[in-house]
């Protein structure tokens, strides 16, 4: 499945080092533009463009970014952003550059959905333990997120695992396939309750058993 680039437009940036404070006064965001095969680039955008592409694109979504006179349709990923903890405004955005003809790597989040007969069986909660896999694709191959659907997870002991992902052929999974994605978890008094059932279960059989040779 191909994914939808997210067009972005930026300018050249002059100011440059500590006076980019005065920028972000601005409500205008530093941005760094690099990769292999060009050469780096101080760039910027207002803010609110800015914050609306990035949260469109999450870290799996490629963006499409053009600057006047200097960059045209160039894919990128974004790789780092700076807040700002106390008010929680961007500082900084590095944009990684990227070719559509060669693989680049990734880490997608899990979404789970549906509901597990495992974890109703046995009265438990299933517990995302994996919240992301790392995959290698072509850059518009790569999804914004795997769905793992519960309903695969019928032994309350089982597990879903990495390597039970269903990817498609275009996305190589570089997760260890062991790694465990979800799991049912059983509080101790619910294990305790079906133990104790199960021995009078098992008690029951054996009274049934002796009365009936007798």
């Amino acid at each position: 499945m191909t994914t939808q680039a997210i067009q972005l437009d930026l300018e050249p940036r002059v100011v440059l080092g500590k006076k980019v404070k005065t920028l972000r006064k601005a409500g205008i965001i530093p941005v760094h533009l690099y990769g292999p095969g060009i050469d780096d680039k101080a760039l910027q955008c207002d803010q609110p463009t800015l914050i609306k592409a990035l949260s469109q694109a999450g870290g799996t979504t490629p963006i499409i970014i053009n600057v006047p006179g200097e960059v045209t349709d160039q894919l990128v990923f974004a790789r780092e952003i700076q807040w700002e903890p106390v008010r929680g405004t961007i500082l900084h955005v590095d944009l990684l550059a990227v070719r559509t003809d060669q693989m680049v790597s990734a880490q997608v989040p899990i979404s789970l959905t549906g509901d597990s007969p495992g974890a109703r069986e046995a009265g438990g909660t299933v517990i995302l333990q994996l919240r992301e896999v790392s995959v290698e694709a072509m850059p518009l191959e790569i999804p914004g997120e795997i769905l793992v659907d519960l309903a695969q997870l019928t032994d309350p002991n089982g597990a879903i695992r990495a390597g039970d992902l269903d990817l498609g052929g275009n996305v190589t999974l570089t997760t260890d396939a062991d790694e465990v994605i979800a799991r049912i978890e059983v509080a101790r008094a619910v294990e305790e309750t079906m133990d104790t059932i199960e021995e009078g279960d098992a008690a029951t059989s054996e009274t049934q058993q002796d009365d009936t040779s007798e």
